[in-house]
């Protein structure tokens, strides 16, 4: 490790040369001098403070003409060199581009360059702002970098440095595939500095930087300026996570491994609020167990950082309704964290910074309540808050007036808010598909956030106790650095116009086998082709050992196997034709039948609301279409409205009656679900559900299977002694060869897999006419000018004049349908529509998408695997519509049932896929470019027009 000492001016220089001979003193002079004549000298003088050893050594590289990975923990300076390459490209007169993954932090970065240079020599360009573009320093989002490349901007020219902040975003299953594009496709005159946090292979990721980028220098620190210290709270104390083991090894905090082995022990008593009665005895037993150990309440923890002198925290919490509810916990139990002088600065800056909303807008968007919440020093922190908002959050707890944060993860992703101290409630998280434990790298990404540079001596974690918690599990995530950086990369169609109009196909597919998902590739397959030879010498020997005197005990093996196959066949073949009935029956059912669910969570009486029926069966959207089968909406007997699957059904199901549902019955409430469930019990609960009887077995009367189960008696191994035994070898020889081929398949698929994928697109791309050949037609050219998940999709509705004629609020509601994605599952009733000639374009854009879901499907374009289009949603229509259409944020929000912040950045993507389409829709006698141009005029609006720069 390296050490910096901080002493007077000259003193250790004259303590190092009074021993140095007078040749040697020159030497040192000259040396210095030297050093004094570099633009790393220059560029220290601009800062009070040392730079650490990483941050001289990657300048230094950066000086020396070489690119940088420089991959270090959040919070330890690794920008100080984004910001060197900023100092060199305005000493040498170049143009540098400094990259962010999201639009905060653009606009952050925008503001703290401006400070330093000035506005005048500063940019910034994002998908809602364009300011000064042509500076020599430009702030931008990844994605209007790589845009520019495949557009070959004009702005590119003197391009000396390109920074890439967060590289290691190029993990994101969505949008990684663009930090790829942009390192390959940048001109190889351009220096790449790469921003990264501490990753496991670095030295990996910098090899591939330095096949396709050059000399690279890879520097990691894994030092943290700030140290951090781990914490669990448990009841009215605060453990330390780990105690100084032999030679200065940490070991888990005995105590902690007490009182977890302690409360397993315990037994666990039902809670009054499950609805179940303790006796008053037991309900005193608990609390007298409980009195040592508990998990504290938000306010009780806020409280007890306050007193220990650790605030301001950052209290991280995986759901946006729990961040809003935590603030009200505070707020209720009389947290006040401000005196009077700092709620008059909190006032006097949010009243500044809200200026531009208008009055009406403020009581919508809950203003007086997060006020508030501000004044006491407390705000909440997430995606679904007003960018302005947030904006406010973030500056406000930098100046240290709001000294408790109650966040989603989303907060750790960059954005510069460092705090003395970072609470986790829990560590397991939603990821989307379901509860999983948080991983290493996000306990790592979480907790860098503590600790404050310059102004805290150290950081603090703070894990909340949970029944059943494992300090040592949670001693792994503090104690792993394991954040391996894997590639998402993916081909897309506007990716592969693009790269054919400027490569050609034969080019292109040599770029694509560049890109870092094919490096890392080609690297695991050595592994696998090592564990190949490993299984046949395991083949050779499974071979000797089931080897039988009495005949070929593999051919005996081989009718053994063929008869179990025949049997499961039959079985799969008796499932599917029951599947199949079942299918039947739902497809004749009606709303009002009241049905009986056979299986499932949801088993029971059930009324029918809506039968679900298949694509192709009714003209709608999602919610009414499902390609899987029928998914009837049904309230319960438990009054629970659910989306059922064919899973719920093996067996057919026949309406036991039939009831009317009320025109005003709404499942969005209780009171209606109960009445209606209420009336579903006396109408039917007395029916007994319908028995289905057992069928005879197919296997029977099967001649395949009367065939080999003669063949295996007649074999001569089959009256061997030692047959089972035998039997057993043969079944790990069959086992292990299975695998074995699949190791081989996968070496095969691991093999140009990139390009493979490309070549399937290029395929489907030709059979629509985008590409002939090396040729990019004029629908090509306008799919080339269209980004995003439904940039085919987007392309077919132009080219088939799916949206002529349409007003500018009808586009607005049908281009929704290419950008939103709803946060949960389809449990509910479809989606409002606008009526008219946006909902017949709308059901002719999901037309053209099956149709386009049936071409992947022929040309084997896997949507799992991140390549083509997904669905479109039609949930945000409705709302974009009315905004459109200048109705006020009130009636919008309340009819979109979601959160302002939600609500603005959906809006904001629609405004930029509008953009593009009227930059690529056709001039002549096409109405859709002008009614996308009108379109973004009246969504840019209200909310959504705050303007996020400033």
């Amino acid at each position: 490790m390296i050490v910096l000492l901080s002493v007077a001016p000259g003193t250790l220089e004259s303590t190092m040369t009074q021993d140095l001979s007078p040749a040697e003193r020159y030497a040192a002079a000259r040396r210095r001098a030297a050093e004094q004549a570099t633009a790393l000298a220059s560029f220290r003088e601009m800062y009070d403070f040392g730079l650490d050893p990483f941050q001289i050594e990657a300048c230094e590289s950066l000086e020396a003409g070489k690119g940088v990975l420089v991959a270090a923990p959040t919070g330890s300076g690794k920008t100080i060199v984004g910001e060197f390459a900023v100092h060199l490209a305005l000493k040498q007169g170049k143009k540098c581009f400094y990259t962010t993954p999201i639009k905060a932090l653009s606009n952050q970065k925008y503001n703290d360059l401006c400070r330093r240079y000035g506005t005048q020599k500063v940019g910034l360009l994002t998908g809602d702002n364009s300011v000064n573009s042509d500076a020599p320093i430009v702030v931008m989002t990844t994605e209007v970098l790589r845009n520019m490349l495949y557009a070959g901007s004009q702005t590119l020219l003197g391009l000396g440095y390109v920074v890439m902040d967060e590289v290691h975003y190029l993990s994101d299953r969505f949008r990684g595939a663009v930090w790829e594009e942009v390192i390959i496709h940048l001109p190889e005159s351009v220096t790449l500095v790469s921003l990264s946090a501490t990753v496991s292979n670095a030295e990996e990721f910098g090899d591939w930087l330095d096949t396709v980028r050059g000399d690279t220098e890879v520097i990691v620190s894994e030092h943290r300026p700030v140290p951090l210290f781990q914490h669990v709270l448990a009841g009215r104390r605060m453990y330390d996570l780990f105690e100084e083991g032999e030679g200065h090894r940490k070991a888990v905090n005995p105590d902690l491994t007490r009182l977890a082995r302690m409360e397993a022990s315990r037994p666990m008593f039902q809670d009054r609020r499950r609805g179940r009665a303790m006796r008053e005895a037991d309900r005193e037993r608990e609390r007298r167990q409980r009195a040592r150990v508990w998990t504290p309440s938000r306010p009780e923890v806020i409280e007890r950082l306050d007193a220990e002198g650790l605030l301001p925290a950052i209290t991280f919490i995986f759901s946006r309704a729990a961040c809003e509810a935590a603030v009200q916990q505070c707020l209720y139990a009389g947290l006040r964290l401000n005196d009077e002088e700092s709620r008059e600065q909190v006032r006097a800056l949010v009243e500044e910074r809200t200026a531009s909303i208008p009055p009406e807008d403020l009581h919508v968007l809950g203003y007086y309540e997060w006020l508030e919440g501000l004044e006491r020093g407390i705000a909440a922190h997430h995606a679904g808050m007003l960018p302005t908002f947030k904006e406010v959050v973030e500056e406000l707890f930098v100046r240290g007036l709001v000294k408790a944060v109650f966040a989603t993860e989303t907060l750790a992703l960059g954005i510069n808010m460092p705090a003395r101290s970072v609470v986790l409630e829990k560590l397991v998280k939603w990821n989307g598909e379901q509860h999983a434990d948080i991983t290493p790298g996000e306990y790592t990404q979480l907790t860098g956030r503590a600790g404050r540079r310059g102004i805290d001596v150290e950081g603090h974690a703070v894990v909340l106790w949970q029944r059943g918690m494992s300090p040592e599990h949670l001693a792994g995530l503090a104690g792993t650095r394991t954040y391996p950086l894997r590639s998402s990369f993916k081909p897309s169609y506007n990716m592969a116009v693009n790269l054919v109009e400027q490569f050609g196909r034969h080019r292109s597919r040599e770029l694509l086998e560049t890109s870092f998902a094919q490096f890392q590739a080609d690297k695991s397959v050595v592994g696998i082709s090592r564990q190949v030879q490993r299984n046949e010498e395991g083949l050779e020997g499974y071979k000797e050992a089931m080897t039988c005197h009495l005949g070929d005990f593999e051919e005996y093996a081989r009718l053994r196997r063929q008869l179990k196959d025949r049997e499961t066949e039959l079985a799969r073949q008796g499932a599917a034709q029951r599947r199949a009935e079942a299918a039947v029956a739902l497809e004749k059912l009606k709303p009002g039948d009241i049905i009986h669910v056979p299986t499932g969570k949801y088993a029971g009486l059930a009324l029918v609301l809506d039968p679900g029926l298949p694509a192709g069966r009714v003209g709608g959207h999602r919610g009414l279409e499902y390609q899987d089968g029928p998914r009837p909406l049904v309230l319960t007997a438990e009054r629970q409205v659910k989306r059922l699957a064919a899973i719920d059904f093996p067996v057919p199901v026949e309406p036991l009656e039939r009831m009317r549902i009320p025109k005003s019955f709404n499942p969005r409430s209780p009171q209606s679900r109960r009445d209606l469930a209420s009336a579903l019990r006396t109408k039917a609960g007395h029916i007994p559900p319908e028995r289905h009887r057992k069928r005879r077995s197919q296997a029977a009367d099967d001649r395949e299977i009367t065939r080999l189960r003669a063949a295996l008696r007649a074999h001569p191994c089959h009256g061997c002694n030692d047959r089972e035994d035998h039997a057993r070898w043969a079944e790990r020889y069959h086992r292990l060869l299975r695998d074995t081929k699949q190791l081989e398949h996968r070496i095969e698929g691991r093999t140009n897999t990139i390009a493979r994928t490309f070549d399937r697109i290029v395929a489907l791309l030709t059979e629509l006419d985008y590409l002939r050949g090396n040729e990019v037609t004029e629908h090509g050219k306008r799919l080339a000018r269209l980004y995003g998940e439904l940039d085919l999709l987007a392309s077919e509705c132009l080219r088939e004049r799916v949206w002529e004629g349409l007003a500018p609020a009808e586009l607005a509601a049908c281009v929704s349908a290419l950008v939103y994605e709803a946060r949960v599952g389809d449990d509910a009733m479809a989606p409002k529509l606008p009526s008219g000639k946006a909902k017949a374009a709308l059901g002719e854009m999901v037309r053209i998408w099956g149709r386009l879901d049936a071409l992947e499907e022929e040309f084997r374009i896997n949507q799992t695997e991140g390549v083509g289009q997904r669905e479109p949603d039609l949930g945000f229509a409705w709302a974009a519509y009315m905004w459109a259409s200048g109705k006020g944020l009130d009636e919008v929000l309340n009819e979109a049932e979601m959160p302002a912040g939600d609500f603005v950045r959906w809006c904001k993507q629609v405004i930029d896929v509008l953009g593009q389409i009227a930059a690529a829709s056709p001039v002549e006698g096409s109405t859709v470019g002008k009614a996308a141009r009108k379109a973004v005029d009246q969504l840019l609006r209200g909310v959504v027009a705050y303007s996020s720069v400033g």
